[in-house]
């Protein structure tokens, strides 16, 4: 069981059904007396692996319940949209969980401001506290249903939520005019690439896979092109229909704080399984990723177009089986 939630309910913490854990991650360790209950985890890795061991997952939740329990992310933004969300559907509690690094201390402070706190409790470099909930309270902490950057919809927590990441501007440039009939966007994001791939006219089917549903619900606003094809997937698992001619990226390279080159490497070999013969990858990364080994190992020709002191765009082709 999660460290801290099960110090808790040892002190004193009584969770009723029906119980909604929010931003739960597979690190969390559930307890497993409330196997069954609602899980909503908008990642598609997360959100699988707790549907695989039983647990309602859901991308995304507005039904009510009696008790929340919201584990923190990163964002600060959608922290408190996480909250305001809880209070909005529990009818009982509201427990909050989350690591040092991830900000639950400035979180307490503001609060406690807002209304009294049962605990916290402090273990594992992290704390949890409890308190009754109340939607008014925290009206204030909504998040926007949309907000406009660059003339993009996104919404607070999704990758570069407040602009266009400057490592996609740059392999969006680099790209030749006509890439293909069948063109995939791996780890499409809100979809700043793909409509940069959609002004080729010659394009046939644009395929965006994207794990993060928030992100690609903002996909979907961004992106009106009827040969856009939509996935909620996660891109190392995901297989298309048919052979592509071109694979595009900007591949993640962690799911929590630490870097995970693995992530990126896997969508090296999730691009070369799924590109026809005669197919490209084109991809661009962070300069100091160890991307090369996998590309040599799953690429018969690999080069780098161009570059900067920060990113490098990489153009692979003959895909090896």
């Amino acid at each position: 069981m999660s460290p801290r939630l099960s110090l808790a309910i040892e002190n004193g913490l009584t969770l009723s059904q029906p119980v909604s854990f929010i931003g739960a991650t597979p690190a969390n360790d559930l307890p497993k007396e409330f196997l069954g209950s609602q899980v909503v985890q908008p990642f598609k890795p997360f959100h699988d692996h707790f549907a695989s061991i039983g647990f309602a997952a859901i991308a995304e939740a507005d039904s009510t319940c009696h008790d929340a329990v919201v584990f923190l992310p990163r964002s600060k933004e959608l922290a408190r949209a996480m909250i305001c969300q809880a209070c909005r559907r529990a009818s009982h509690l509201v427990v909050v969980d989350g690591a040092k690094t991830d900000g639950i201390d400035s979180l307490l402070k503001d609060i406690r401001k807002k209304v009294s706190v049962e605990g916290p409790i402090s273990k594992a470099h992290g704390k949890i506290f409890w308190f009754h909930s109340d939607e008014q309270a925290f009206a204030d902490w909504a998040a926007p249903e949309m907000q406009t950057v660059d003339g993009f919809n996104t919404v607070p927590g999704v990758f570069s939520a407040d602009g266009i990441d400057p490592a996609s501007e740059l392999l969006s440039k680099a790209l030749p005019p006509r890439l293909g009939a069948k063109v995939a966007d791996l780890g499409a994001g809100w979809g700043y690439l793909s409509s940069h791939l959609l002004r080729d006219k010659n394009l046939v089917t644009l395929h965006l896979v994207e794990a993060d549903h928030a992100a690609l619900c903002c996909a979907r606003t961004n992106v009106k092109d009827p040969r856009a094809k939509f996935h909620w997937a996660d891109a190392l698992k995901w297989t298309a229909a048919e052979p592509l001619d071109a694979v595009v990226m900007n591949p993640p390279f962690h799911t929590s704080r630490d870097a995970d080159p693995g992530l990126g490497q896997g969508f090296i070999r999730s691009a070369a399984h799924n590109l026809a013969r005669s197919g490209e990858l084109w991809m661009v990364a962070n300069r100091h990723l160890p991307y090369e080994a996998t590309l040599s190992e799953s690429f018969a020709r690999v080069e780098e177009v161009t570059g900067d002191n920060r990113f490098k765009v990489i153009r692979a082709s003959r895909p090896r089986r």
